[in-house]
């Protein structure tokens, strides 16, 4: 067995919205670069298939997916942030295969756990409309390509600085699929608030933590402590998806949070342990955002030596004023749906 199985492709690299795009082919060429100089044992890294017609159509209207493909080899504006070059439709198919094949191979075991590591990113794709960099929903393809594996119950953790909401939209109604995320409230793209929690039979199974502009390591330690990780447990997933995205760095040029690189392989710390103990250790991450090329780079590095290595990072410890403010507003709107939060 893979103990890390990094899934990655040239093609990606081609996926060019242009010189001044935050979403440039250089995020990803610096990640492989640091990993190419200061490699990481037990890592083992492929070229990922594309993703087929059916797995695309598992979570896009047929109007979207014509509409895509309409685009190979042009270079269109889909929205003022969402710009496609004439590879960027194989890149996003290939993407979307590739967060596939890295869930089938760790539901197989056949790897331990894996990291796509793709562009163009997929978290802001709802079922019908691509937008905010983001042309599939990669998380939302991998979920349900988890549970044609057999998982009954998947957890998407999103860490990306701004709010998943297409992955929100796809399981807005679902139990099967469980859609957490820590992101910079209010901010693009204006959803994710607390009291966002899901309708129907999908009630309480989307948990939302807005997060204060400055929040740091040490607030995300108290968001996992006393809200993610305590409903994660009772949920008990058969497989961990992570949309890790980086744009919480300190240094990062879109986001207002102050995580570090440590922050990160912390997050990846407690996530890999809810793993071990629910679902034999079923984990895999696929890459949203993140646009400082150093801040991205050592986080993924991070993060990977945590996969890969018996590496544990921990928190800091303590929780600022603002932060306890949104931990408070997000336990109160998810308490009648979790008893772990109490009463």
């Amino acid at each position: 067995m893979t103990q890390t199985l990094l899934l990655t492709d040239p093609l990606f690299l081609r996926h060019d919205p242009g010189p001044e795009h935050p979403e440039r082919p250089e995020r990803l060429a610096r990640i492989l670069e640091l990993l190419g100089r200061e490699p990481i044992p037990g890592t083992e890294r492929r070229v990922p298939r594309s993703a087929t017609e059916e797995e695309l159509a598992a979570v896009h209207t047929p109007r979207l997916r014509e509409y895509l493909r309409g685009l190979r080899g042009r270079t269109e504006l889909i929205d003022p942030d969402t710009v496609t070059s004439p590879d960027s439709y194989e890149a996003a198919v290939r993407a979307a295969g590739a967060s596939v094949q890295a869930v089938e191979e760790v539901m197989a075991g056949r790897a331990r756990n894996a990291f796509a590591l793709v562009r163009p990113p997929g978290h802001h794709a709802e079922p019908d409309q691509s937008m905010g960099f983001c042309l599939f929903n990669n998380a939302a393809i991998a979920a349900e390509a988890a549970r044609r594996q057999g998982a009954e119950r998947v957890l998407i953790f999103d860490w990306d600085v701004h709010h998943g909401n297409g992955t929100q939209a796809a399981f807005w109604g679902r139990r099967d699929v469980l859609y957490m995320s820590a992101h910079q409230f209010p901010f693009y793209p204006d959803t994710g608030a607390p009291f966002e929690v899901g309708e129907g039979a999908g009630a309480g199974y989307t948990l939302n933590c807005g997060v204060p502009p400055g929040a740091t390591d040490a607030d995300y330690g108290a968001f996992f402590q006393e809200l993610f990780l305590p409903v994660a447990r009772a949920y008990r997933p058969d497989l961990v998806l992570v949309s890790a995205g980086f744009d919480a760095h300190r240094e990062d040029p879109l986001g207002d949070l102050e995580l570090t690189e440590r922050g990160f392989a912390a997050m990846s710390t407690e996530l890999k342990a809810l793993a071990e103990s629910t679902c034999g250790g079923r984990l895999v991450m696929l890459l949203e955002g993140g646009y400082s090329l150093e801040g991205l780079s050592r986080s993924v590095h991070a993060c990977v030596e945590v996969m890969a290595e018996d590496i544990k990072d921990r928190f800091p410890e303590g929780v600022s004023p603002g932060a306890a403010e949104a931990l408070r507003r997000s336990r109160e709107a998810h308490r009648p749906y979790w008893s772990v939060l109490g009463r």
